[in-house]
């Protein structure tokens, strides 16, 4: 009973397919993450992630950025959409907008974000391909508090895989998105057990501030 009462609520943003978004329901459904998720939200109708939420029995709204006239006004009625559930956790689980200064400072510290890259390299689109363009060795992905900056949030926890002469851009995207499914869970249970907290502007776990990020490391 305790262990009911003691889950944390969050909201996920979502934008396509929500393959992470899946991750953390089934994370949360065999008892490895302590929240309860109270709705998933998508600024893209009809997209794979709203099934992966309605076949999960959980509540879904869709925000069409397109019927808004501005990003603020946007954002506004997002906010809105959010604050009706009154989560201690925001989730943007592949959530493909860039968010205005006042809603991240309404969220500041409890929303994380992950990005599909070795923060702080690669911020922004097309990161895998950016990464076998420049001859890297290794790739991976990054959860981070969200601030103002973009994709500049202090950075959690990241996962790396190596990456082949012959991958392709979906091979690479495809290895690291078994490493996102990891490292976010982790890092949202993490903030759910609260041992993790945003403090001036530091991630900062069990009490010590991160000085570089928790890594996963690639499985043999």
């Amino acid at each position: 009973m305790p262990a009911i009462e003691s889950k944390m609520t969050a909201v996920v943003l979502i934008s396509g397919s929500g393959s992470n978004l899946q991750a953390i329901i089934d994370a949360a459904k065999n008892g490895s993450l302590d929240i309860t998720i109270a709705a998933v939200i998508s600024n893209r109708p009809g997209v794979k992630g709203l099934q992966r939420a309605i076949s999960a029995g959980i509540p879904t709204r869709v925000l069409d950025h397109k019927a808004y006239a501005d990003r603020e006004g946007f954002d506004a009625a997002l906010q809105q959409e959010i604050d009706a559930c009154q989560p201690q956790l925001l989730i943007l689980a592949g959530f493909m907008r860039i968010l205005t200064p006042g809603f991240v400072r309404h969220y500041l510290g409890r929303m994380l974000n992950i990005h599909p890259s070795l923060l702080p390299k690669y911020t922004g689109l097309n990161t895998h391909q950016r990464a076998i363009n420049d001859g890297e060795a290794e790739h991976g992905a990054s959860i981070h508090f969200v601030t103002e900056e973009l994709d500049g949030g202090p950075i959690i926890i990241q996962g790396k895989v190596g990456i082949e002469s012959n991958d392709s851009a979906e091979q690479l995207a495809n290895k690291v998105l078994k490493k996102e499914h990891l490292i976010y869970p982790q890092a949202i249970q993490w903030f759910a057990t609260k041992r993790l907290q945003l403090i001036d502007n530091h991630a900062v776990l069990d009490g010590e501030a991160l000085t570089s990020p928790r890594l996963l490391k690639e499985q043999a």
